[in-house]
């Protein structure tokens, strides 16, 4: 295996693990797995929207907004969460799309399922994950969900796509 194969296989992992840590419910690694600063971003116009547009979003969060979610999540007074929400992704193997000198981005084409009790909602689209390599760990320094139909009328989506 050359290095760039290793690169990208050592990158997809991590954008596997990440999406079965959110599959478990294992929010703590989960939350582990961003960068010092970093972003979780679900854009109101799904791919069309530029990086610098965040005024139109369907989720926004840095570090507390995210460590907010999860204990809301874990409340037993979270009324959304009785009985509680599942989710499943299902991916497409993670495209190179940039990267060198310890930054990278990769696009992942997925379909996200949650369900909650006798309800389920079903969305597709891709994700882009800026990794960065600090102090020796690859780390998610954003996160942007880019979904195929964003400028429709959307369900309340509980968990993290």
């Amino acid at each position: 295996m050359n290095m760039d194969a290793a690169i990208l296989a050592e990158l997809s992992d991590l954008v596997y693990l990440e999406a079965r840590l959110l599959d478990d419910a294992d929010y703590e690694p989960w939350l582990a797995l961003f960068a010092e600063g970093g972003r979780y971003w679900v854009p109101l116009k799904g791919r069309l929207q530029a990086e610098d547009e965040t005024h139109n979003s369907i989720a926004d969060e840095d570090h507390l907004l995210r460590a907010m979610r999860v204990e809301r999540l874990r409340s037993p007074r979270a009324h959304s969460q009785q009985p509680p929400s599942q989710c499943q992704h299902v991916l497409q193997a993670p495209s190179l799309v940039e990267g060198g000198a310890d930054r990278w981005l990769l696009r992942t084409a997925f379909t996200y399922s949650e369900c909650r009790g006798e309800s389920s909602v079903t969305l597709h689209g891709h994700c882009l994950h800026r990794i960065v390599r600090s102090d020796g760990r690859l780390r998610i320094a954003l996160k942007r969900v880019n979904l195929l139909n964003a400028h429709a009328r959307l369900p309340a989506v509980q968990l993290f796509i």
